[in-house]
């Protein structure tokens, strides 16, 4: 088994791959023409949105809208970077609001946090030193 897809239900799917377009630098592989469902190219794992009307189809009893809590749903997207300040700024100037600013870890990393306008959490780091 292998992880396949990272599917995350947002308010509109095209703006949120504008977005992770902007904000990240990630280019967008595919937009489904209804416009439900698309997603973004990260290397062998796909990062992809769904809009909630498709998630609601998925399930019937609904589910937790990340961009409607008012505080970062209990996961997080990690993009790796060698400059996590660079980074945060651009992910700033893109819209998302700052939840910690880039700060040196005890065991290595450079780590940020922002949140992103549909409300997913996004990590920014550096490499872990191997």
């Amino acid at each position: 088994m292998k992880l396949g897809y990272t599917i995350i239900y947002v308010p509109d799917v095209a703006a949120s791959l504008a977005f992770f377009e902007s904000a990240f630098g990630l280019r967008r592989r595919f937009l489904h023409e209804s416009g439900c469902y698309g997603e973004l190219d990260t290397g062998e794992t796909a990062l992809a949105f769904a809009d909630h009307a498709l998630g609601d189809s998925n399930f019937p009893g609904g589910h937790v809208a990340a961009h409607d809590s008012p505080q970062p749903l209990g996961f997080e997207i990690a993009l790796v970077t060698d400059d996590v300040s660079a980074a945060h700024a651009r992910a700033i100037q893109s819209g998302a609001t700052e939840l910690a600013a880039p700060a040196a870890k005890p065991w290595g990393q450079t780590v940020s946090y922002v949140r992103c306008p549909d409300g997913v959490l996004v990590e920014l780091c550096t490499p872990i030193a191997g």
